[in-house]
């Protein structure tokens, strides 16, 4: 992001209100807008240096061709290293990357083997998610990432397995019912996994803690620019609490992220088996991958914003050696991670 490339003076957060829901939802759709993802390596160079020249001085005042530049940088590179995130699994590219894997998931009929199979995929891909977006300031190391890949994956086919034998012995419902829930069960295995998955793979940044910085003011700021120093304080070290705050707020993010992509496309494309698709069972793929698409980029932004990705706490709510060491009225800041 623009906060790892070089010029004390920092960038407007965003051009929209990030202390609020809906500025945070209209960010996140900026970021993970896929058509950055056809922005050229001479595009994104030309990108970063505008960035790095407001950032120096060098342009005054924030342009459109500015913003535009911001968001090509925010959604490739990463905020904490400044290279840029491997493509597949950059934001912008989730919703293209993750349509395969959900619809794969969401096919009806699958057998136990399919299960297995698309749920081995997923949780590679929430590995690979979760490991390229993570906080850096805490790095895993391979065995870790290693050991909290199987552990996530018995989770995720352990609930699949489970759930999908465990349906069809519901005699007191009915087979509609029992259809509808059998849909369901990949979300169940989804969320759970999904979110066990958040927190096995950042481990080590709940084990160690994660760089936390205070909050300045404009002036104070201002100051830093003027003094040569770069526009963000130094860390006042590592927090465990904001680890957890930042773990377990994304991993709620990405349960709201999967609860309509894997429930609204399922219900719907049942009614529709039940009727029109009923004589075109060819149409059944197709029509399950744009109900996926379609839900997909309208549910990203909204489980993105809501937290900010650059999360803001009293140091009150941090361990006693952060304690009025806070910024401004005693605000402490860090990244949240994706």
């Amino acid at each position: 992001m623009s906060a790892s490339l070089p010029g004390n003076r920092d960038l407007p957060a965003s051009q929209y209100d990030l202390s609020t829901y809906q500025g945070r939802v209209r960010h996140a759709a900026d970021i993970s807008d896929p058509r950055t993802l056809f922005v050229s390596n001479a595009g994104l160079e030309n990108a970063k240096r505008m960035v790095s020249e407001y950032k120096q001085g060098k342009i005054q005042n924030m342009t459109p061709d500015l913003w535009r530049s911001k968001k090509i940088v925010d959604s490739t590179l990463h905020p904490d290293t400044g290279q840029p995130v491997f493509l597949p699994w950059r934001m912008s590219c989730f919703v293209l990357t993750n349509l395969v894997v959900t619809a794969g998931m969401l096919t009806p009929n699958l057998s136990n083997t399919g299960i297995l199979l698309w749920q081995i995929t997923n949780q590679s891909f929430n590995v690979a998610i979760n490991s390229a977006n993570a906080n850096k300031s805490s790095p895993l190391s391979t065995s870790t990432l290693i050991r909290s890949y199987l552990l996530a994956v018995s989770a995720s086919c352990s609930v699949a397995l489970g759930l999908n034998s465990l349906v069809p012995r519901l005699k007191s419902l009915s087979p509609a019912a029992r259809t509808t829930l059998s849909r369901l069960v990949p979300f169940a295995a989804v969320a759970s996994a999904g979110a066990l998955n958040v927190f096995l793979m950042r481990g080590e940044e709940l084990r160690v803690g994660i760089d936390v910085f205070p909050v300045l003011s404009d002036a104070e700021r201002r100051k830093r620019e003027e003094e040569g120093l770069p526009a963000q304080a130094e860390s006042l070290g590592k927090s465990k609490k904001a680890a957890t705050i930042a773990v377990g707020e994304t991993a709620l993010s990405r349960v709201l992220n999967s609860s309509p992509i894997m429930v609204l496309p399922p219900l719907v494309l049942v009614r529709l088996q039940r009727g029109w698709l009923k004589d075109r069972p060819r149409l059944v793929l197709p029509v399950n991958l744009g109900l996926i698409f379609a839900t997909s980029i309208f549910a990203l932004p909204l489980a993105l914003g809501v937290f900010p990705q650059r999360e803001k706490v009293k140091d009150s709510r941090l361990e006693g050696e952060f304690r009025g060491r806070g910024g401004v009225d005693g605000m402490v800041e860090f990244n949240r991670g994706i």
